[in-house]
């Protein structure tokens, strides 16, 4: 039974590559496509906000020196693209998406329309926004901040390659813990990078909880959305 009624999930642009270098690993995209199935048929409202580092990390060298807004701007038809790619492989898994994107590009997907989103939501579609927030200098993370606040989601989940929040870097020290829940202030204060900082700050006056765990570990998503004890909250 699911624990939440409507939730926004992060995923990272990385999370689509698997053990590619860089792109989108096609069996990686369909693992990850049927656990969000999964979350769907326990009858939660889900939204994705999906990254680029995937597709832009293969182009990062010419940007060099490129100005930042740019560079940015690039990033955020990156996350279109994967957009894209996972509506299709939701469509071909008998999921109903819809991509909706911060910059005007009609002709490809539609445009953010809080109003449509939400209707989308409550017809059990599931929604990827596209772009971030459609602004440079903003990073994907606060576009998941953001767009939780504005749809009413109870929780953001941040799919991440680890299980949680340590205590210190679990791939650099043995000794690292994993905190089952903490609060906004104390991960300030012991520094513990969970979103980027303007997304945290967002979350934490919004009093929007996170959720970090690793979307490799197979049955995770759903394990989270029933309420079970997967990876770390982040709570006021």
């Amino acid at each position: 039974m699911a624990a939440y009624k409507r939730i926004l999930l992060k995923l990272s642009g990385e999370a689509l590559m698997g053990d590619d270098a860089y792109g989108i690993n096609r069996a990686t995209i369909v693992r990850i496509v049927r656990e969000v199935q999964e979350v769907t048929q326990l009858g939660t409202e889900l939204a994705i906000v999906i990254g680029g580092g995937n597709i832009f990390r293969g182009v990062a060298g010419g940007s060099v020196g490129m100005d930042r807004a740019t560079a940015d701007y690039m990033g955020m038809l990156a996350t279109v693209m994967n957009a894209l790619a996972l509506a299709d492989t939701m469509r071909q898994e008998g999921i109903t998406a819809r991509v909706m994107s911060a910059i005007g590009i009609e002709q490809v997907v539609e445009p953010y329309v809080r109003p449509k989103a939400l209707q989308y939501l409550e017809e059990g579609k599931v929604v990827i926004f596209a772009a971030g927030t459609g602004n440079p200098f903003f990073t994907t993370d606060t576009a998941a901040a953001l767009r939780g606040a504005e749809i009413g989601a109870q929780i953001v989940l941040k799919a991440t390659k680890v299980d949680g929040v340590y205590s210190a870097d679990p791939n650099k020290d043995p000794s690292a813990v994993r905190y089952k829940h903490i609060t906004f202030d104390e991960a300030i204060i012991k520094n513990l990078q969970v979103l980027d900082a303007t997304a945290f700050a967002l979350c934490r006056d919004q009093k929007l909880p996170i959720r970090v765990f690793s979307i490799f570990k197979p049955g995770a998503l759903k394990r989270v959305v029933e309420g079970e004890d997967e990876g770390t909250l982040v709570h006021v």
